[in-house]
């Protein structure tokens, strides 16, 4: 059938990573944030690339994630697991000098049980109501835990995407609140709150979906390219229909070029009839509804059958598919699965 491709390009990755670091100023460390296999795009050859640039904090979701990355990047970076330390994650988190952000009491309890000495942070809930202690639990157990004198405390923004939002300052008041005086290194910011400005910065920032090209950081490069081969044109007349259900009616004869890729490689039915292919940068719109395996693309404006045509590119970033799908550029990177063929540049 053919493979669609996944292009990666690893320079953009690492020049984001630095445009980010620029922006978080001079006294704070820029972590590059590689959970979920760095966003879909591989982990072991992103976080080597970052590490390159400069980047020896690395921020993972799980303690499985932080294996993997320890592995690729060697024994020195410092690699922060974001979900804590969970019952089952003992033995990799001291095998692999993971340091688990605690999240709750029972987190706590566990690592300081399980791992006495060993590495920590604490995830502090500061508004968002998901992960991390509440004020009250903090307050009961602030003693005890800076005498383990841990590595990071954190929190995170519900809303720094919106530079406006009244919660951001909200958020980093009772942030300031539970870590004012604490001898200790912080960190709030993720790439939206290092866009808020040096109020956010802290100690530490966590770059992430601004360093794989995705908004709201807009000066970012584009990091992928889907390239999708075309397995076959053919004409369909007038009055005839194009995929299942019928939802596409030729107006007039066309062109319909089909190609291998759909939703088996995580890309949405949410975009069937509504985004563009490119051939370099004509655009070509999609008809009918995207399937598992196959995408029908009306090329009848073209003057030949392309090889291939490209569904992200610079002419449509991974923001442009999200807004056409109703979702965000963060879920069409991961979505991305695992039947391309990556290949990588830089």
């Amino acid at each position: 059938m053919g493979t669609s491709i996944l292009h990666i390009d690893l320079t953009a990755l690492a020049d984001n990573w630095r445009a980010l670091d620029r922006r978080s100023g001079t006294g704070t460390e820029t972590a590059a944030v590689v959970k979920a296999n760095a966003y879909g795009l591989g982990l072991g050859k992103a976080a080597r690339a970052l590490q390159k640039a400069g980047a020896n904090s690395f921020f993972v979701a799980t303690a499985e994630e932080g294996v993997e990355l320890r592995q690729a990047v060697g024994p020195s970076p410092w690699i922060g697991v974001l979900g804590g330390h969970m019952a089952g994650d003992t033995d990799m988190m001291a095998d692999m000098a993971l340091v688990p952000m605690l999240n709750s009491l029972d987190q706590i309890t566990r690592h300081f049980e399980a791992l006495p000495g060993a590495g920590f942070g604490i995830q502090l809930d500061s508004g968002m109501n998901r992960l991390g202690l509440e004020p009250s639990e903090w307050d009961a157990v602030r003693d005890l835990v800076m005498k383990a004198k841990p590595d990071l405390l954190m929190s995170h923004l519900a809303c720094a995407d919106e530079p406006d939002h009244p919660m951001n300052e909200q958020q980093r008041t009772a942030f300031c609140a539970m870590t004012d005086g604490l001898p200790v290194r912080r960190s709030l910011a993720a790439t939206g709150g290092v866009l808020l400005g040096p109020a956010y910065h802290f100690d530490v920032v966590r770059a992430g979906i601004g360093m794989y090209g995705g908004l709201p950081f807009e000066e970012a490069r584009p990091v992928v390219r889907v390239e999708c081969p075309v397995i076959q044109a053919r004409d369909v007349a007038a009055g005839e229909t194009v995929g299942y259900g019928n939802t596409w009616t030729a107006e007039a004869p066309a062109r319909i070029a089909t190609v291998s890729a759909g939703y088996g490689d995580g890309i949405t039915r949410h975009i069937s009839g509504k985004a563009m292919m490119f051939d370099g940068t004509t655009p070509c719109p999609l008809v009918g509804r995207v399937s598992m395996d196959l995408i029908t693309v009306d090329i009848t404006h073209l003057d030949h059958v392309p090889r291939s045509l490209d569904l992200l590119c610079a002419h449509q970033t991974v923001d442009d598919l999200a807004q056409i799908a109703g979702t965000i550029g963060y879920e069409i990177l991961t979505s991305l699965g695992r039947r391309y063929q990556r290949r990588y540049l830089g």
